[in-house]
Formats: structure tokens, C-alpha cells, sequence
């Protein structure tokens, strides 16, 4: 899925990869996005104002076992090349039974 986030391939993880209800943040508006079609309208957005990067750093199972969690570096293109941020966030992942994304959070890094 990261791998194909900074590409113009993106709409195929959502239709893919996210449950039809997926619950996602919109971390530019501080608000949640409900469906695949809101997520794949805050993306364009996202690209529209920049090119965002996402390097997967890790991937784990949440301690309880019902979460999937990538620690992630974030970063933007620009025409001098990639400008990487300083630290990491994670990004937790919830499936339904179907295997698809439910729900993402973004929080920080655990300890």
C-alpha cells in the first residue's frame, strides 16, 4: 500500500485495499472521512497541493492483536527533490472480517 500511495496507482489501494465505510483521517481538516470516495477526495487534494511521501519504517501487530500498526516517516517532493520530516508517526489500522481497512489512525510513536 505505501509503495503505491506516492504513485498515480493510489485510487487502486482504495478501491482495493479500504472497506467500501472506511473511517479515515483528513489530517489537513482535523475531521474524519467516511467512504472510499471522501479518501480518494482528500488524497487528490493532498497531491493537488503537494506531493506527499510516506517510507514505511516498521509494521507490527497491535499488542491486542485487532490492529495493524506501520510507523511511518513522512515527507513531501518538491522541485529541489524530497524533503523528509525530522521524526516518525505511526499508522494504525483496523480490518474488517473481509480483510479490508475499517479504520486509520495517525498518532505518535510509541514508547
Amino acid at each position: 500500500m505505501y509503495e503505491v500511495f506516492s504513485t498515480d496507482e493510489r485510487d487502486t489501494v482504495a478501491v482495493r485495499c479500504l472497506a467500501p465505510d472506511v473511517d479515515w483521517p483528513n489530517m489537513l481538516d482535523g475531521v474524519r472521512l467516511h467512504g472510499r470516495d471522501a479518501v480518494r477526495a482528500y488524497w487528490a487534494r493532498q497531491f493537488a497541493a503537494g506531493h506527499p511521501l510516506v517510507r514505511l519504517v516498521g509494521l507490527r501487530v497491535d499488542g491486542d492483536g485487532e490492529a495493524v500498526v506501520a510507523t511511518v516517516r513522512l515527507g513531501t517532493r518538491d522541485a529541489s527533490g524530497d524533503l523528509w520530516a525530522v521524526g516518525t508517526v505511526e499508522h494504525v489500522y483496523r480490518f474488517h472480517g473481509d480483510g479490508l481497512v475499517a479504520r486509520m489512525d495517525v498518532r505518535p510513536p510509541s514508547t
